[in-house]
């Protein structure tokens, strides 16, 4: 059985895309309960967004790493 590598690549990509959105959604929101200006709460939602995908970078080439070993 084999696989398109774009095809999973871009999969891949939109899913973590998506964790990421709703990360940043969750801490807007959270951040706006917590009394935040619109600003304030926008700055938080593109940290967590920011910081979601690195995390998820990270660990995606941490993986192929020790895959490839």
């Amino acid at each position: 059985m084999t696989h398109d590598n774009g095809a999973v690549t871009a999969l891949a990509f939109a899913l973590f895309v998506l964790v990421a959105v709703l990360v940043a959604v969750a801490a807007g929101y959270l951040a706006r309960r917590d009394s935040a200006s619109y600003p304030a709460a926008l700055s938080r939602s593109a940290k967590a967004f920011a910081a979601t995908l690195t995390l998820m970078a990270v660990v995606t080439g941490a993986l192929v790493a020790l895959r490839g070993q």
